[in-house]
């Protein structure tokens, strides 16, 4: 049953009948270890919110589906600690977005629920895949694309904690890549970029460097690990590149960052304890920000701390020096399983180390640590995983070069598409790139905030590549769009409408033997429509 908490939430009735529903689905879904290859109709990589509701959606259309992933537990990071919604505008959340948000709801007692806890997210995902009856094989991750013609024939792929011989093979006749990363658009030889345009290759405004004044350090913070000595070296975590031009494109990703689930329940609370390879050092920046900031409290530019049911947390970044590891993800997006894993390794220590600094470094201000000792690890989250996030938030990885790229214009409504297949309607958003030193200042570049703009249509040409290189695969989370037009695009429940849609041209290229760049939008459109929940028709 849900908590019995007193805060943020009042005291709801469980629906009982759905509770049970949504819970007893933990103990269904296994991982397929008995087969070694598998022929379907429709083969979706990564089960991410988009994974998991494309999925369901072409099983419910009568397909046969098979969905791969290198996890474990379904749902990307909605189910990973991203409980406070981005939502921009709920008129863009349609369908089975929309859908997910009301079993969320059910679960609180409300018609609908936009703040939630993993573990409830994990079983309504969970639920959706019971009630597909959608076959999964977890734990495999991809390691080739064999393709003929521009036509994916078959994917092969390994066990994670396994070695490379172990091979596992699917064909399928449309493959959708739901990963946040791209891994299978990038193996299929589908064209991508990474990073950030400059502002004249689209004719934008704020792609680009864009040293701007969010989430930034106040003047004066000194960069040396000897204050106003550069010949001492520069404090860890700032880069010596030199500022670009604003505009200037370059290969920076924007930071990644585990949205962090605390509690201050003393029945449910661990201790934030020390992690390993810990060094103070790294978080001499920190003090520096907190002296010349004096903040009242962690909300004050420190941490984003939203609350969720059952005295719990999303944590986002806040401030110039918050949960973000800003410049060390480059590498992600092409570096392969292991340089991965490794890099989430440094993002999961160094947001750790962050943490029991705040709460026990004697030179943090006394109020701080009180407040931030009042929290710890959830007994009941992520209990398989040391009660710390299954996923790293990757914001942004490879990007799609496909048969139309939305841009800023697309996102303030100066230009229009006619071939929609669901409405994003964020701000136009990206978290810091790179901190660096300008005029003797420490200084973060990278994050923009630009909203005031209503929702507005994706292109159903910004999920499928180009026909002259791939005519069987649609990639509705890392699809065709500049980096600052992405950053609108890229939030969760968008991700679910574009997983959705996805997989309805994907049934309809299978039904009509056709390339998925030769569906008719408007009969995505159609179906969408009329069967936005995708109910089984006889």
């Amino acid at each position: 049953m849900p908590c019995q908490d007193t805060f943020p939430f009042p005291h709801f009735q469980l629906n009982m009948r759905f509770f049970i529903l949504i819970t007893a689905t933990a103990f269904w879904i296994t991982p397929v270890q008995s087969q070694k290859s598998r022929t379907v109709d429709i083969c979706i990589y990564g089960d991410t919110s988009a994974g998991v509701i494309s999925a369901y959606t072409a099983r419910k259309m009568g397909k046969r589906v098979l969905l791969v992933t290198a996890e474990r537990h379904p749902g990307g990071i909605s189910a990973s600690g991203l409980g406070n919604t981005d939502i921009g505008n709920k008129i863009a959340i349609t369908g089975l977005a929309r859908d997910f948000y009301r079993r969320i709801g059910a679960h609180y007692g409300k018609p609908e629920q936009w703040i939630f806890e993993p573990h409830v997210a994990e079983a309504v995902f969970k639920d959706y895949l019971r009630l597909g009856k959608v076959e999964i094989w977890y734990g495999q991750r991809l390691v080739s694309v064999i393709s003929n013609n521009k036509v994916i024939q078959e994917i092969r792929t390994v066990e994670v904690s396994s070695n490379a011989s172990d091979l596992r093979r699917v064909r399928a006749k449309v493959f959708i890549d739901c990963s946040y990363e791209g891994d299978l658009m990038a193996k299929a030889g589908v064209s991508y970029t990474l990073g950030r345009e400059p502002n004249s290759q689209y004719h934008e405004t704020y792609n680009g460097v864009q040293l701007l004044d969010k989430h930034q350090f106040p003047d004066s913070v000194d960069p040396y690990i000897i204050a106003g000595n550069p010949e001492s070296g520069l404090v860890w975590g700032i880069s010596g590149e030199k500022p670009a031009v604003n505009g200037t494109g370059d290969k920076k990703i924007q930071a990644y960052n585990f949205r962090i689930c605390l509690t201050d329940s003393a029945a449910n609370r661990i201790d934030i304890t020390r992690p390993p390879e810990y060094d103070a050092d790294k978080y001499i920046l920190l003090l520096r920000y907190l002296e010349k900031k004096k903040p009242a409290s962690l909300e004050d530019r420190i941490l984003n701390i939203n609350l969720m049911p059952c005295r719990k947390t999303d944590i986002n970044n806040n401030g110039p020096f918050s949960t973000e590891s800003i410049g060390m993800n480059y590498d992600f997006p092409e570096g392969g399983f292991e340089t991965m894993k490794e890099i989430i390794r440094r993002h999961e220590l160094d947001t750790k180390g962050r943490s029991h600094f705040l709460g026990h470094d004697e030179r943090v201000p006394e109020y701080l640590r009180k407040e931030m000792l009042r929290w710890g690890y959830p007994k009941d989250e992520y209990t398989d995983n040391g009660h710390w996030p299954r996923q790293l938030y990757v914001r942004e990885a490879r990007r799609m070069t496909g048969g139309y790229i939305m841009t800023q214009a697309n996102c303030t409504g100066e230009e229009k598409v006619d071939d929609g297949i669901g409405l994003a309607a964020y701000t136009m958003d990206s978290h810091n790139c790179e901190r660096i030193v300008v005029n003797g200042m420490v200084k973060n570049e990278g994050d923009v905030q630009i909203g005031g703009f209503p929702p507005y249509p994706v292109s159903y040409r910004a999920i499928v590549p180009k026909a002259a290189e791939c005519t069987n695969l649609l990639v509705p989370v890392c699809l065709s769009a500049s980096h600052i037009a992405y950053g609108s695009i890229r939030m969760e429940p968008v991700f679910m409408v574009l997983g959705q849609s996805a997989a309805v041209a994907a049934v309809l290229a299978v039904n009509r033997h056709l390339a998925v760049q030769q569906v008719p939008v408007p009969d995505i459109q159609k179906v969408l429509r009329e069967n936005p929940l995708a109910e089984s028709r006889k």
